[in-house]
């Protein structure tokens, strides 16, 4: 690779943003060599590293997920909350620059037809008689389609093609209405309370962002908390700026706009260092758009608390072989029932320890169980299989139940891609994390990072073509190297909203 030229423009950026020479010539040799596609053994489903919990199980869980809130431990939910909400709205911005004043497609159509269903309307409708004259339906019967489209997005109105998802008004109550964020500080209290009834929440959002989320949050907290009875704790942080990476022009050279170095958000890999900063035991990771409405909240509390409930089961029993471990060797009997547990219990499978005994052995499994762990949901496909449950060959050539995306898999192989196309399940982002090891102390997330799974896409800037590098995804290769467990979730705790006319689903309403 070519040498890189910088000048002290440059320095002066990388300095600002703590962001190595030596990073920024590690990014562009990512460019340069792509990312290797990962080995696929087999998706995960129920005959295979998925479980399907059984009613009996589902009690037990949730028994010991209760008596958990009654100890002494910190349990935080964590909501990526980054970016504005622009791409729900492709559609309705489309129609702005369209020519004909009327709306041709059909989710416009849908959009103006049931527009009165949404819980921004009367917001909306306010801002159309301040700044119209006129109330939305008879812009409408004026045909001024546009004029309420306008006044949605923009600034003259709501703004909400500019604002995030987490301060957009979701849902409707006899009370009032429900941001993202306002349910999110709900559903924290349904699971997640401890017995001195504290509900710890942190969001990650966007620098120009962030005192629009504490104003709304200072609005509503209190009455959140009289509702549910709760002490909310709620925190933010932003993506760190030493986290972007460079972009690469077609040469794999620094991409430069007006003679300055581009920059570009390292995607929501970069917020492992933000889940890293975290003191908790045990933290919950979900989307800022799956929430419901309190009267459909009941199988998401259920299923949140069962993962716990296992989770806290699996880090008793690790915990405990780790302690023995701790006061000297084992017997082979012993090691081999819990390299046992490493199988059945972790999906953590080791074809090549066959030969190993005494200390290698004992050696082998303390490091395979003293790491971070993770209880991950993953609900039935109803559509395409796209990201989800897989089993994979690590670089140690050991197997583990890993979140794989399309992009991680060779789909110009048939036989990869038929893997892929069998799966039964797919991520819908349901995470509960067990973050400290058995002596109590927090793991270094950073150091289970797999940095060989990032991605590579092309992209554009003032017309000029570029390429972006993404991290390892948060819960893809972010956290390759934890022990991970899939378990089946039904389909009614996975309600996102991508695009704005979604919230006219029967779950929103």
């Amino acid at each position: 690779m070519k040498e890189i030229i910088l000048n002290q423009t440059d320095y002066t950026l990388l300095e600002k943003k703590k962001i190595s020479v030596s990073q920024v010539k590690e990014q562009l040799n990512a460019f340069k060599k792509g990312f290797p596609f990962l080995t696929i053994i087999r998706s995960a489903g129920p005959d295979n590293g998925l479980i399907q919990v059984t009613n009996d199980e589902l009690s037990k869980y949730l028994d010991k997920w209760d008596n958990y809130l009654n100890k002494k431990k910190t349990i935080l939910k964590f909501v990526p909350a980054s970016g504005a909400a622009s791409r729900m709205f492709k559609d309705l911005f489309e129609f702005l620059d369209e020519k004909l004043e009327e709306p041709l497609s059909d989710s416009v159509k849908q959009f103006f037809a049931e527009i009165d269903k949404f819980a921004f309307y009367d917001l909306l409708n306010e801002s159309c008689i301040q700044q119209e004259g006129k109330q939305i339906p008879e812009l409408i019967a004026d045909k001024q389609y546009k004029k309420i489209v306008n006044l949605l997005l923009n600034k003259k109105g709501l703004n909400y093609g500019a604002l995030p998802k987490g301060l957009l008004l979701f849902h409707t109550y006899k009370q009032g209405k429900r941001t993202p964020l306002m349910e999110h500080l709900a559903e924290g209290a349904l699971y997640t309370m401890n017995k001195q009834g504290v509900v710890n929440i942190h969001f990650t959002v966007s620098t120009e962002h962030l005192q629009f989320f504490e104003q709304h949050l200072n609005e509503v907290v209190d009455d959140l908390a009289n509702v549910y009875q709760a002490k909310y704790v709620v925190t933010f942080s932003a993506q760190k700026p030493a986290t972007d990476t460079i972009a690469a022009d077609e040469n794999n050279q620094p991409f430069r706009d007006k003679g300055e170095l581009v920059f570009r958000p390292g995607g929501h890999g970069a917020l492992i260092e933000n889940l890293n900063d975290l003191k908790a035991d045990v933290i919950f990771i979900k989307n800022i758009d799956n929430v419901v409405p309190d009267a459909l909240k009941n199988p998401t509390i259920i299923y949140k608390k069962v993962l716990g409930g296992l989770l806290v089961k699996l880090q008793e029993q690790t915990f405990k072989y780790l302690r023995m471990m701790d006061k000297g060797l084992l017997k082979d009997e012993k090691l081999w029932e819990i390299a046992g547990f490493c199988e059945g219990s972790l999906n953590n499978i080791h074809p090549g320890i066959a030969d190993l005994s005494g200390k290698e052995l004992q050696n082998y499994l303390y490091g395979k169980l003293n790491r971070p762990i993770r209880v991950c949901g993953m609900v039935k496909n109803t559509g395409e299989p796209g990201g989800g449950p897989f089993l994979i060959v690590n670089q140690d050539g050991t197997i583990s139940t890993q979140i794989l995306e399309s992009s991680q898999i060779d789909l110009s192989n048939p036989v990869e891609k038929e893997k892929m196309l069998q799966s039964t399940h797919f991520n819908p982002v349901d995470l509960v994390c067990g973050v400290k090891d058995y002596k109590g102390n927090k793991f270094d997330l950073l150091q289970y990072v797999d940095k060989n799974t990032g991605f590579i896409s092309l992209k554009s800037k003032n017309g000029k073509a570029l390429k972006a590098l993404e991290l390892p995804g948060l819960w893809n290769g972010a956290m390759s190297d934890w022990n991970t467990v899939f378990v089946e979730v039904p389909v009614a705790t996975f309600n996102p909203v991508k695009t704005v006319n979604d919230l006219l689903r029967v779950e929103h309403q």
